[in-house]
């Protein structure tokens, strides 16, 4: 046989692929804790998503991209008027939800935020509830939603604990896109093939690079990337359903697939490995770990390797507060990923640039004893010249041991510690803050916290007595489970 043509044997799908799916398809979701933890991650989303519509920058992105289009049984977008298609539908809510980087995190080789995946997930599943009942059909139940957003959790989340795509360059959405794609395929009633076929195509997608999130051009993409990628997942699992044929070898392909040309050829460490070691690599199976363990911010809209700077600022604040022009010098310890991520120095373009700075936002929060959304603005920025002085001030150190500690499986701290150092020679003590409240260490703490947030978010889109209403339902597990997802997002349009 000659040497100059291909061995077209089709393969068969890459295993990788076929886990997830038959994760998604087979797995019975029967951990309390993780269905608990996703109700209370759900209340955090949500709110999050209606504190941003205060936010004409995130507003302006919202609604159909046709005006007047009118949809069938459209999806809701909370907070709004809007009733969509589920792939608009799933952008917006995801671009709500992310907007103010102010709810959960996943923090592990690789970072994410798995509730990005709610978009979807909240967008189909309130569109398929409303077709339901117009045929007569039981709806869906949030029950399911919350499975959905456990599953979603973990393919995000298992995938990030050994997987660093951002060491190629890649970032992360691409595991939103991934996630939202299985999740959504099920709940559009999906046979394996059809699963499988969505997944194929959402690793055969050019992925989008983390340029936006980096010095120097940070900017407001950040806070709708991930709204991008779930809708996309959804437009795939849509694809697959209308009998699209898949790309089994989408990841093994020599020279075509992901592996070859994307995951391996700029990464140094792997492209010196053998071909079957270059790919994914898992330490665990699927199950529900990732949500049990998934980290809420709580106190901050921060960029979450910079939470417990924060906090550990904010314990100095009366310390300094008075002495702001005696400042000699800042030392902020913290792990190498703080540093790889949000160390930066120099002028701050846009909000998104100055919420992805650890010097900033501990800055903030010396000076004014905590860390709003709204001091992120242009306007704050420039009353504030404080802010910039102070971060010409700090020095930026790695301790071996948070960082070390940041990837054990048993900590996953996330460590940051704060001392000033005054010019007549005095200082404070070194504040450490080893465990944000948000972590699964703290949430007997966190929890009331957490609600207290939601109650508060609510209250800037909805009357005093829908805001009960949504809250005294998202507070009973059995009752929110029970509640058809139609019913539920009712609540939510004004």
């Amino acid at each position: 046989m000659s040497a100059n043509v291909d061995l077209n044997i089709r393969p068969d799908y890459d295993q990788v692929l076929q886990d997830i799916a038959d994760y998604v398809l087979n797995y019975k979701v029967e951990s309390a804790e993780a269905l608990n933890t996703a109700r209370n991650c759900l209340m955090d989303t949500l709110g999050c998503g209606l504190l941003a519509l205060r936010f004409p920058e995130c507003t302006k992105h919202l609604g159909p991209l046709v005006e007047g289009t009118i949809v069938p049984h459209g999806a809701r977008v909370p907070g709004t008027t809007f009733r969509l298609d589920p792939v608009k539908a799933a952008w917006d809510i995801g671009a709500m939800v992310r907007w103010l980087d102010f709810n959960d995190t996943w923090l592990a080789a690789e970072w994410g935020h798995p509730s990005d995946n709610l978009g979807g997930i909240l967008a189909v599943a309130d569109h398929l509830s409303q077709k339901r009942i117009a045929k007569g059909d039981a709806p869906l139940t949030m029950r399911v939603v919350l499975e959905a957003m456990i599953m979603a959790h973990e393919i995000q989340g298992v995938f990030a604990l050994e997987n660093s795509f951002n060491r190629v360059g890649l970032d992360h959405v691409f595991l939103v896109k991934l996630a939202s794609t299985a999740v959504t395929a099920k709940l559009m009633g999906a046979n394996r093939e059809q699963l499988l076929s969505a997944l194929s195509h959402a690793c055969v997608d050019g992925q989008a690079l983390r340029t936006y999130r980096h010095a120097p051009n940070a900017g407001s993409r950040k806070s709708w990337a991930a709204g991008d990628a779930s809708s996309r997942g959804v437009r795939l699992a849509d694809i697959a359903m209308r009998g699209e044929m898949g790309i089994p070898g989408v990841l093994t392909a020599a020279q075509w697939g992901f592996y070859d040309v994307l995951f391996s050829h700029t990464n140094k460490d792997l492209a010196t490995k053998p071909a079957d070691q270059r790919q994914f690599s898992f330490p665990q199976g699927f199950g529900t770990y990732v949500m049990e363990n998934v980290l809420f911010k709580i106190s901050f809209p921060a960029e979450f390797h910079a939470q417990t700077a924060c906090e550990a600022a904010v314990k100095l604040h009366p310390q300094v507060k008075d002495k702001l022009d005696q400042v000699g010098r800042i030392v902020i310890t913290t792990q190498e990923s703080a540093i790889r991520i949000i160390s930066k120095v120099g002028p701050l373009a846009n909000a998104a640039d100055r919420d992805h700075c650890i010097q900033y936002m501990t800055a903030v929060s010396l000076a004014f004893g905590k860390l709003v959304a709204e001091q992120y603005e242009d306007d704050f920025h420039a009353a504030n010249p404080v802010i910039d002085e102070l971060r010409e001030k700090m020095e930026i150190v790695e301790d071996e041991r948070y960082t070390r500690e940041y990837l054990e499986a048993d900590k996953r701290s996330i460590a940051n510690a704060v001392q000033v150092f005054f010019k007549d020679g005095t200082s404070t003590e070194q504040v450490a803050v080893e465990y944000p409240v948000g972590h699964r260490r703290r949430r007997a703490e966190g929890i009331p916290l957490l609600e207290e947030k939601f109650k508060a978010n609510l209250a800037t889109r909805f009357t005093g007595q829908r805001s009960a209403e949504i809250f005294a339902l998202c507070k009973d597990q059995a009752k929110l489970e029970a509640t058809p997802v139609h019913r539920f997002m009712d609540l939510f349009v004004i």
